[in-house]
């Protein structure tokens, strides 16, 4: 855990939310009220946030007494309890749907990674996640993918250098932005892996030709030729599927041998997990 990001997200999170004031807590609940709450999961899945949640409780009230009873990563099924808090009920209202909000989604990312994974334990192939992120949220998105038991793709633009179409096709084409990329570390003193997409058969095999790259991204191919351009790269460098691949389909990308399958899809359009913090 990045504990300078969490704690940043936290303090905006939590300033969003209160503003000047809990009014309906402070109306209702007298000051010193003291409460128990737990955790209830209400649906089958794998259990993300808890570590994330008791930052959150810790920023509100460090005197909140929490008792985790899963932890992240757990598979979890309807009824199950992840923990339970106990302490100011003005500080457990506080945290309630900022801990509800993070553990949903992030419970949500790792449930449908871990299907995914668990499809492609036949085979080397390993699920990407991608820059297809909430804003805001990527940390906490991408922390979920991998509790998943998937692996993190780049963390943003800054921690690698991906030269997509739209790249080559400003540049120039595929060995203007190879050259220009690799001149670009060595001038900066850089030291990232260069990734290169390809649209087709004939700027792979530009690749091929041009090497100084570390990963070539196969994107939007049909089947027969993605396992072509597989077969034509023979190991020399990583290789990446990507483009229009979903949890149905996956294993038949994964049958043509490539090393990584990118999948926007598991942060974009994911459905959270249900989940419920009730007073007991």
């Amino acid at each position: 855990m990045d504990k300078k990001l969490v704690d940043l997200f936290i303090k905006n999170a939590i300033a969003e939310d209160v503003g000047d004031g809990d009014h309906t807590s402070l109306s209702t609940i007298p000051a010193n009220t003291q409460g128990k709450a737990k955790l209830i999961v209400k649906e089958d899945g794998i259990l993300a946030g808890v570590e994330l949640a008791l930052e959150i409780f810790n920023q509100i009230d460090s005197g909140l007494v929490i008792n985790v009873i899963l932890k992240d990563g757990d598979s979890v099924k309807y009824g199950d309890i992840a923990f339970t808090v106990e302490g100011s009920t003005h500080a457990i209202l506080l945290a309630e749907r900022l801990v509800l909000n993070c553990m949903q989604r992030m419970s949500g990312i790792a449930t449908k990674t871990n299907r995914i994974v668990e499809l492609l334990k036949p085979y080397k192939t390993k699920v990407l996640d991608t820059r297809k992120t909430t804003p805001g949220l990527r940390y906490l998105e991408k922390w979920a993918v991998k509790i998943g038991g998937g692996v993190n793709h780049r963390i943003g633009l800054y921690d690698m250098i991906l030269i997509k179409d739209n790249h080559v096709d400003y540049a120039g084409g595929i060995s203007n932005a190879i050259t220009a990329a690799n001149n670009y570390l060595k001038e900066k003193g850089k030291n990232l892996a260069i990734e290169i997409e390809v649209r087709n058969l004939d700027e792979l095999n530009q690749v091929l030709v041009q090497g100084n790259v570390d990963r070539i991204m196969l994107d939007n191919f049909e089947l027969p030729l993605l396992k072509q351009a597989v077969e034509l790269i023979n190991g020399k460098f990583i290789t990446e599927a990507s483009g229009g691949i979903v949890e149905e389909n996956v294993t038949e990308y994964a049958k043509c041998g490539v090393d990584y399958i990118s999948m926007g899809a598991l942060t974009h359009s994911v459905k959270s997990l249900d989940l419920s913090l009730k007073a007991f």
